[in-house]
């Protein structure tokens, strides 16, 4: 059992709000000793996993890459797209950004995430239809709307690339299932996610109108109040 003790640091770790690099290499490491190996096999170990599997790594690439879009106007031209449309609300952004999402998901197609596509283009599009007639959004309401974004990225991610025949997620169940004597077809499996992600799309959509409204009806005062007072 005392092999297990890597998991405990990483409870204590994150619950205590440590550095979470530092988590996880402090509980590698205590598992390592505690396992038997030795700090040269350890260190070993750590250096061959990184250089297996160092694309993964590549997604680090894409933090200065937006941060230098953005600096040259991304979100300021998404916003400004969006201004254009009077209907455009928030959850209709977000939303159609999640029905697009899913279907080329199921085709395995990635827009790059929370960082390389939410963040940049989606949250200030949402948060343009608020601020298009002059309104100053609170912090809470731009918080809200980057939330809901992201759920939407999670929730359409998750759900959708399972749609795909040869996506990881599906391969996974399988292969997990068929040893198992569970055999698992692909095409019956795609269609039994299909409802799910629908289903979570509904519930989603349920959820950020209930946002979305509050948000809107204050800033709707807010233009009456403005209304009014230029009368």
């Amino acid at each position: 059992m005392i092999k297990l003790i890597g998991i405990l640091i990483v409870i204590v770790g994150f619950a205590l709000k440590f550095n979470p690099i530092a988590i996880v290499m402090a509980a590698g490491f205590v598992t390592a000793l505690v396992g038997g190996m030795g700090i040269t096999a350890f260190l070993t170990t750590l250096g061959t996993t990184f250089i297996t599997n160092r694309y993964m790594a590549l997604f680090m690439l894409m933090i200065p890459v937006i941060g230098f879009i953005e600096r040259n106007g991304l979100k300021l031209t998404a916003a400004k797209a969006i201004a254009k449309i009077n209907s455009a609300t928030p959850v209709k952004v977000i939303m159609t950004y999640g029905v697009v999402r899913s279907f080329f998901a199921a085709f395995n197609v990635s827009f790059g995430g929370v960082a390389g596509f939410v963040r940049p283009i989606v949250t200030p599009m949402a948060i343009g239809t608020i601020e298009k007639d002059g309104n100053k959004i609170e912090e809470k309401d731009a918080e809200d709307i980057k939330g809901m974004g992201a759920a939407i990225e999670n929730i359409a991610w998750f759900y959708g690339q399972v749609l795909f025949l040869a996506g990881a997620g599906l391969l996974l169940v399988k292969g997990t299932l068929d040893p198992l004597g569970y055999v698992v077809d692909p095409i019956t499996a795609v269609k039994a996610e299909i409802p799910v992600l629908v289903f979570g799309l509904i519930v989603s959509g349920i959820y950020f109108t209930i946002l979305n409204n509050k948000m809107m009806a204050k800033y709707k005062k807010n233009d009456a109040k403005k209304g009014g007072n230029k009368q």
